[in-house]
């Protein structure tokens, strides 16, 4: 089996680990400057005073502290706290900031998730405002978020994000909202105040908080249904920041169980209100602000736990090097010294397995971002037609987006056709029709915004838990280098984040089903198996044929019974959905990190820093490819036969299953070489060059 077009006769390895030249390529922001800065504060103060912070205890303690609080200073000082603000609102980044606050996440949680965490909430806070505020909530509310400018007498405002209710509703189901709210004044020709009432549970941020951004529902018959609102602490009543919550995990931010109980004017409503016979609307209900708001800021919390997955890379190397250095049976210069535990095929293998699926976790996340970072100028553009057609409320754009939906197949055929004409008036058309552009981005973020979100942090944690036993009796220790116990744990606290896996499963029974997305997916695999065609060797084959697997098995259970008479796919039955959206996840990972692959070997030699070493960049990437390929298969395959046998009465042959055999035969026929390469990428982690020393404190 071939390698990669970038072989030599010799073969050439990486001598270092990745750097800024490669990631930059990778994740696609080596020409944003602005980025690249933003990259460099973050690492700095994450490898600064946030590694202090851990190094010191500070994540001993379940409360707020005046040590900890020195995090928001330094966010001030070094700008990530303007980071999701548009320039007029005191911000340094003009235009979607999706993949800006993922990178931040990302090099904060490299060092600590908590301290991710802790930067990310107010801007959680603020996200309901941003995306369906009045101009006016969002002016106010944004400018206020800055530090202040020189000159200026004025505090900075922090918020927090309270959705979450007490047990038992807690982190059950976002439609479920105990937080009422009702009217107690309405002046004639006035505006309505209102009483609300909100216990919180997990609120980040409660500790210092000026103003909350809470889910609350109808408690009164002169209000309809439910919206998010703002409340202040300096409104009238109880302000109640609440008991600290005892976590076990991410303590470099403040969480606690918020009393809230306030009379606001109901302008503070997020997206204003109507009103209509005497009853006051709210234009959004807070379900439509938490899906617009959700679908972007779940993405870099499963950025944070990837970060976790690389950055154990360096200490695991580094720790079986020195293991048994000082011992009389190694001497310097003997494998024994200089090697230690990498001598052993087991360790260096399941470290490539690590990385590799840390490549991909990241390859999924970034991608995500910049879809994200491509579809809200349309999706603002969107929502300005629709508003000058008249088109309002959710069944009418229903309606609308049905009609449509033929057109934005049509695009989808068109544009996927080798022989298209970039002058075919008919593609000109629909790629000029923004309404098209939006239902076909729409069903792309639907499925790979939640994929990020299930797969980097629920397998991201067991590749944590892989990573701490790669370390021996020292991975469970509070001095482990690298932070990799605590990792772990925080990496379990990630995975409920903005809704548990089962929350993520669900969203992605429903929409992985699109034909929109399906049309793209089949798209997608046929672009693998001509990827295959030039790079046989970095397992985009097997990837391509385990996708038309999955997309046979979809239909299989669409379409059948299981022995007692029942429908197979089916939205309640989980047994069935939830597995074939796993399946789905290991697939995506696989095809981002292998166009992130061919990115790096296409523009890597732009780049004269990296011009030197980048074919051994381009092979020890391609075998992590081709490992994590492997890998991903075999668990999509897996999924699709326990689900499409499992169900039936007996072992006697169907013609109708002959294609899935078929499929299967390919798909392992195409597994050839991968384990090769989970060889040569072992091998590679032998010979890579570490710094002495860590460049955090440990």
């Amino acid at each position: 089996m071939d390698v990669s077009p970038c072989d030599k006769q010799e073969r050439e390895f990486p001598s270092t680990l990745p750097g800024d030249d490669v990631r930059q390529i990778l994740w696609r922001y080596a020409d944003r400057f602005d980025l690249q800065m933003a990259v460099q504060s973050a690492r700095g103060l994450a490898r600064g005073l946030v590694a202090r912070m851990v190094a010191d205890g500070q994540r001993n303690t379940h409360e707020w502290n005046d040590r900890k609080a020195e995090l928001l200073t330094a966010f001030d000082e070094t700008g990530l706290t303007t980071i999701y603000m548009d320039p007029e609102e005191g911000g340094f980044i003009a235009g979607p900031k999706n993949l800006a606050l993922g990178l931040v996440a990302f090099e904060l949680s490299w060092v600590d998730g908590g301290a991710a965490t802790c930067s990310l909430a107010s801007n959680l806070a603020l996200s309901p405002i941003h995306e369906k505020g009045t101009p006016e909530q969002k002016l106010f509310y944004m400018s206020r978020c800055v530090p202040p400018q020189p000159g200026e007498d004025r505090k900075i405002w922090r918020g927090a994000f309270a959705l979450t209710e007490p047990l038992p509703y807690v982190g059950v189901d976002t439609g479920v909202v105990s937080g009422k709210m009702r009217i107690v004044e309405w002046p004639e020709g006035g505006e309505p105040i209102l009483q609300v009432d909100k216990r919180g549970r997990f609120i980040t941020n409660m500790d210092f908080a000026n103003f909350v951004t809470a889910a609350v529902d109808s408690d009164d018959e002169r209000i309809k249904g439910s919206c998010m609102i703002i409340l202040e602490e300096d409104d009238p009543g109880l302000f109640d920041r609440g008991a600290p919550t005892l976590k076990m995990v991410h303590q470099l931010s403040s969480t606690r169980d918020p009393v809230l109980s306030l009379k606001v004017p109901a302008s503070r409503i997020i997206g204003g209100y109507t009103v209509k016979d005497g009853v006051l609307i709210p234009n959004f209900n807070h379900s439509e602000v938490i899906e617009s708001v959700f679908r972007r800021t779940r993405v870099p919390v499963g950025l944070m736990t990837s970060a976790k997955i690389l950055s154990a890379v360096e200490p695991i190397i580094r720790y079986q090097r020195n293991r048994f250095r000082g011992g009389a049976a190694g001497a310097p210069g003997s494998p024994r010294h200089d090697l230690g535990l990498q001598q052993k095929e087991d360790a260096v293998q399941r470290l490539a397995e690590v990385w590799a699926f840390g490549e991909a976790s990241s390859a999924l996340g970034f991608a995500a971002l910049r879809l994200l970072d491509e579809f809200d100028p349309i999706e603002r553009e969107k929502e300005k037609l629709l508003a000058e057609q008249g088109v309002t409320g959710g069944r009418a754009q229903m309606k609308l987006f049905r009609k449509l939906e033929q057109d934005a197949l049509d695009y989808l055929d068109l544009s996927a056709r080798p022989e298209r004409s970039p002058d075919d008036p008919r593609l000109r058309e629909l790629e000029g029709n923004p309404l098209v552009r939006f239902l076909v981005l729409e069903a792309q973020a639907n499925v790979l915004c939640p994929a990020c979100k299930l797969w980097n942090t629920g397998q991201g944690a067991a590749m944590l838990r892989e990573a701490v036993s790669l370390m021996g009796g020292y991975g469970i220790t509070e001095d482990c280098p690298g932070f990799l116990f605590q990792k772990w744990n925080d990496a379990q606290l990630e995975a409920t984040y903005e809704g548990p896996e089962a929350v993520q499963r669900r969203q992605l029974s429903l929409t992985m089903t699109n034909d929109l997305f399906l049309a793209q997916f089949r798209s997608w695999s046929a672009e693998l198996r001509d990827i295959a065609a030039t790079h046989p060797g970095i397992g985009a084959a097997a990837v391509a044929v385990a996708m038309e697997l999955w997309l046979w098995s979809l239909d299989y259970l669409q379409k059948n019974k299981d022995a007692l008479g029942k429908p197979l796919y089916h939205g309640q039955r989980h047994g069935v959905v939830f597995p074939m959206a796993d399946a789905l996840c290991w697939l995506l990972g696989c095809r981002y990190q292998i166009l992130d692959l061919l990115e790096l070997e296409r523009k890597g030699p732009e780049n004269p820093v990296l011009a030197e070493g980048l074919a051994g960049f381009v092979n020890f990437f391609g075998d992590l490819c081709a490992t994590q390929a492997a890998r991903s298969a075999g668990e999509a395959a897996r999924f699709c036969a326990e689900l499409v046998f499992g169900f039936r009465p007996e072992t006697t042959p169907d013609p109708a299953l002959e294609e899935f055999f078929r499929l299967r035969r390919e798909l392992e026929r195409n597994l050839a070489g991968t384990r090769l390469a989970k060889d040569r990428a072992a091998e590679a982690l032998t010979r890579i060059t570490i710094p002495e020393i860590l460049d955090y404190p440990v």
